[in-house]
């Protein structure tokens, strides 16, 4: 069943994500419409992860949410927000194989979107993930004409994923729109990992100082280091530092930020610490993607953070131990949940190299 078939059947399952249950799958709001509630920037990633979120550019204290921005549909829940729906030509990609994936914005004529406003050097923002958090991959496909958009994806193991494009038509506010993909197979999901205060991808290490509150401004600060010493000469990639992607557990609620200040500023330092303001939505459990560019290579570096003192439950692989908080930082104040000492390995992932 191709992603076209699937759209009416997602719109009963926007009434359980109002209701809170972070579990849902294959939720989406109706196709062609903007959802009750929400202004055409409804799911909008850029400006309400950024700008907005940043009391030194609102000049308010970042203390409480926005009331407007309650009522909106956290992005990438949805395939249609605003009359843009997101068509791919398929939603099943065999496992390992990698595949010319084709898929199309439609606006509200019913024509496929051809003129978008390039946000941070890219038309489009393509994000994938496997539904149990793995799997990180941030792409930008090309534009092939006739609305069709083009990119190189492989699908690494069996299961289902969530699919994100974060774009802005010309003359419309950006927004995140999600779809759902499958690889077919014996699909074991894994556990989602402890929190964290550090990680490590390709010799390098980054420490995460701050904590996430639901519903009011979190500074984060995360920090690149290298042998011991501070990265303190990080390349531009995409017009900044560094892209911080979060998802939430469950229903993979999609918020897409952007440090403070950008390089050339005369303020921003070119590392070690790249300092973000954002806003989750709810209590629970987040995953978070950093990209980072160094020596001409972009990681990923991944951390688990929670929000609203949820907890995640132990496993064996990552048992629950003493917090590690970097030096000169402050211990966590906002009640999240003790991380393990060990640093996190995270993944470089071919995907950047576009």
């Amino acid at each position: 069943m191709n992603g076209a078939t699937k759209v009416g059947a997602y719109v009963l399952g926007l009434a359980v994500v109002f209701g809170g249950a972070l579990g849902v799958g294959k939720a989406v709001g109706p196709v062609g419409d903007t959802a009750a509630g929400t202004s055409p920037g409804a799911g909008t990633s850029h400006g309400a992860g950024h700008d907005s979120a940043n009391p030194a550019k609102t000049g308010g204290t970042g203390e409480t949410a926005q009331a407007g921005r309650a009522a909106e549909v956290p992005g990438g829940l949805q395939v249609s927000a605003a009359g843009y729906t997101l068509m791919p030509r398929t939603d099943v990609v065999e496992p390992g194989e990698s595949v010319d994936f084709r898929f199309s914005v439609i606006g509200p004529d019913g024509r496929p979107v051809t003129r978008f406003t390039p946000q941070h050097e890219k038309k489009l923002h393509f994000i994938v993930v496997r539904r149990d958090l793995t799997g990180f991959q941030h792409l930008h496909p090309e534009q092939k004409g006739d609305g069709v958009w083009s990119v190189p994806l492989t699908l690494p193991a069996a299961g289902e994923y969530r699919a994100f494009a974060d774009f802005a038509p010309e003359g419309a506010s950006g927004m995140t729109l999600g779809m759902d993909l499958s690889a077919p197979g014996d699909y074991r999901p894994e556990p989602l990992a402890a929190p964290v205060r550090t990680a490590t991808v390709d010799g390098y290490t980054v420490a995460l100082a701050g904590d996430l509150a639901p519903g009011r401004t979190s500074r984060l600060t995360l920090s690149v280091s290298k042998g011991g010493k501070p990265v303190t000469d990080l390349e531009p990639y995409l017009g900044a530092y560094g892209h911080l992607v979060a998802l939430r557990d469950g229903d993979l609620a999609y918020l897409h930020v952007h440090p403070d200040g950008e390089p050339g500023d005369g303020r921003t330092a070119a590392g070690p610490g790249i300092t973000f303001f954002t806003e989750v939505p709810s209590a629970g459990a987040y995953r978070l993607f950093l990209d980072f560019k160094h020596g001409g290579t972009v990681r990923t570096a991944e951390f688990t953070a929670t929000a609203g003192g949820v907890a995640v439950p132990a496993t064996e692989s990552a048992p629950a131990e003493e917090e590690n908080t970097p030096a000169g930082e402050e211990s966590p104040s906002d009640g999240a949940s003790e991380a393990p000492e060990g640093p996190e390995t995270s993944h470089n992932s071919d995907d950047h190299s576009h």
